[in-house]
């Protein structure tokens, strides 16, 4: 896997595809693979940049303080790398707050957003949370069979678990083979908790989706209505039945949601 150091960081990513650039951005506790199910549609119409961001994955885990400022900032600086002036920006959970951080603060970069299953911080956030997904978030040195169980048990619809029993496997052996760094995790959810762009999303101007899965359990749907409600001509698409994996859960209808908002303008 190419390897860049930007930033004073050094970051793992792929380039893929060909047509007008796409970058995707992971989840809090997840690296780029979590896109795999979605990204062979996307490359076969993107030109796509996917990378484990700072503290994730194969990416170097510095033991400092990240924030999302810092965190698009060095996106921006691997896009300078791998030669992308600007770019669709797809990001969910973390990476859909990440997507909104960096829209604000590097919007010549940016041709439009796709923000899933994410939260605007600020005064008027919609929580939820659960026993299973303070487990799975944790920060504490869990066994992979812990934390993989409860992972699926917040990010997937309970009807999508039955109907899937190979899931929990699948996560345990995912989790025994690339082990969580509980200290790069809590630099990273350190961020995603100080995220505030709630009083800056109107400043927003590119052509903007807001994706959500309806069942979930990590950051309910409502917090995607206030994101769309708050930026300019957002499109808000709320999917039923998925929880917050929506994308893992529905890749077919999460994939034709995206490329039909890039194909007429996003």
């Amino acid at each position: 896997m190419p390897r860049a150091r930007v930033n004073e960081v050094e970051l793992a990513y792929n380039l893929e595809g060909s047509g007008e650039a796409l970058v995707l951005l992971h989840g809090g506790q997840t690296d780029q693979s979590v896109y795999a199910g979605i990204l062979p549609t996307l490359t076969s119409r993107f030109r796509v940049l996917n990378f484990d961001q700072r503290g994730s994955g194969e990416s170097e885990k510095p033991d400092i303080p990240y924030s999302m400022a810092l965190l698009a900032d060095d996106t921006a600086a691997l896009m300078d790398h791998v030669g992308l002036s600007s770019a669709h920006i797809v990001g969910t959970s973390m990476g859909g707050m990440l997507a909104q951080e960096f829209g604000l603060r590097h919007p010549s970069k940016t041709r439009s957003l796709v923000i899933g299953c994410a939260v605007a911080g600020g005064p008027y956030p919609v929580s939820l949370g659960s026993e299973e997904s303070e487990k799975a978030f944790s920060t504490e040195a869990l066994s992979a069979e812990e934390r993989a169980r409860a992972l699926a048990e917040s990010i997937f619809t309970q009807g999508y678990i039955e109907a899937h029993p190979e899931i929990i496997p699948a996560l345990i052996e995912a989790r025994r083979n690339k082990p969580i760094d509980p200290v790069a995790l809590g630099h990273r959810l350190d961020a995603a908790y100080a995220h505030d762009t709630y009083d800056r999303l109107p400043n927003i101007s590119c052509p903007t989706l807001v994706i959500v899965g309806k069942d979930d359990a990590i950051i309910p749907w409502e917090n995607s209505r206030i994101i769309a409600e708050r930026i300019p001509g957002a499109e808000l698409v709320v999917l039923e039945p998925a929880g917050h994996g929506f994308w893992l859960e529905r890749p077919d209808e999460t994939c034709q949601t995206i490329l039909e908002f890039l194909e007429k303008g996003g």
